[in-house]
């Protein structure tokens, strides 16, 4: 008998409300698991201060990510407070081909769009520990108006009621914590049995 890990790469994706700390939690497990290879996502919104082209997210113009829109180069995509979100097809099924683990951060809307192309993926959702840590994390932002804020904590409300699609959740009271777990589940999933290759 021979055994062995399956070697295909998993898609990990991690989605929850804005503001909930998806991108810090995402950062902490990717100094923890330094072999996730981070997905990139493209975006019409501006850069907020310290975001970098290519680093952070793709920045596109309006016109450039409908281009992407029609040429079919989005596992997903979504349009999120006016600006228009998704993730680039070709590099996520060339890094799973490849063998790597993937890590999508996303928003709710997006990871369902990405469950129906990749049904195999692992769904983790992000979830504060109540709505007003969730309204003080995205004031502290200083980024958002009172309309827009309103617009997040209304959005968030809806995509909680989201959570039977995933597989696990994952409370963000803090963020060492959240992204421990986090790596517990990537573990656990190269483990189970259905991705263990036996030769008898």
């Amino acid at each position: 008998m021979e055994a062995k890990y399956q070697p295909a790469g998993l898609l990990i994706v991690v989605s929850g409300p804005s503001g909930v700390g998806k991108g810090t939690v995402c950062h902490s497990l990717r100094q923890r698991v330094p072999t996730l290879t981070y997905s990139v996502s493209a975006t019409t919104r501006s850069p907020r201060e310290g975001e970098q082209d290519g680093l952070n997210y793709f920045f596109k113009s309006h016109y450039q990510f409908k281009q992407m829109i029609e040429h079919d180069e989005l596992i997903e995509w979504a349009e999120y407070v006016g600006n228009y979100y998704g993730t680039p097809r070709k590099f996520v099924e060339n890094s799973l081909a490849e063998g790597r683990d993937v890590l999508l951060e996303i928003d709710v809307q997006g990871a369902l769009q990405v469950k129906k192309s990749f049904p195999e993926g692992v769904f983790i959702f992000l979830l504060p520990p109540t709505f007003d840590d969730l309204r003080k994390r995205i004031e502290n932002r200083g980024s958002e108006t009172p309309k827009t804020l309103d617009h997040r904590l209304t959005a968030a409300s809806e995509e909680v009621k989201q959570l039977h699609y995933y597989d696990y959740v994952v409370i963000n009271d803090e963020v060492e914590q959240a992204s421990e777990r986090i790596q517990s589940i990537i573990v656990a999933e190269h483990c189970r049995r259905e991705r263990i290759l036996i030769n008898h």
